[in-house]
């Protein structure tokens, strides 16, 4: 079964026209588009992918000190990878005397994981 197809010749659009008609347009406004990527710019690094899993099936909040024993970095590199996440609004923390203890904030995840979704 042979088809046949009329080719007809290029021709040059007007300057400013568009190429064509967009297809789709994003769910996502600017903000919200702006809230997902700073959430997951923050779970882009593998430390931090890390320490959200660690913090998300632990029970309650988790002492700074447990984690550091479950990396291969520095006090301060891990201070520095949860403070981003912190920033990012994933973990929040609370001050016990001289520790800090971490936990999951879900909606964070959960707006990410709905948009994935």
């Amino acid at each position: 079964m042979s088809v046949e197809l009329e080719l007809s010749p290029k021709t040059k659009r007007a300057s400013g026209a568009p190429c064509c008609e967009p297809v789709v347009f994003p769910d996502v406004d600017r903000e919200q588009a702006l809230r997902l990527a700073e959430v997951a710019k923050a779970l882009g690094d593998p430390i931090r992918l890390q320490l959200v899993d660690v913090l998300r099936k632990h029970a309650g909040k988790v002492c700074v000190c447990e984690l550091v024993a479950l990396f291969d970095i520095a006090q301060p590199t891990l201070s520095h990878h949860l403070k981003k996440l912190r920033d990012a609004g994933i973990v929040d923390s609370e001050r016990r005397g001289v520790w800090a203890y971490y936990y999951v904030l879900p909606a964070a995840l959960d707006e990410l994981s709905a948009w994935l979704a």
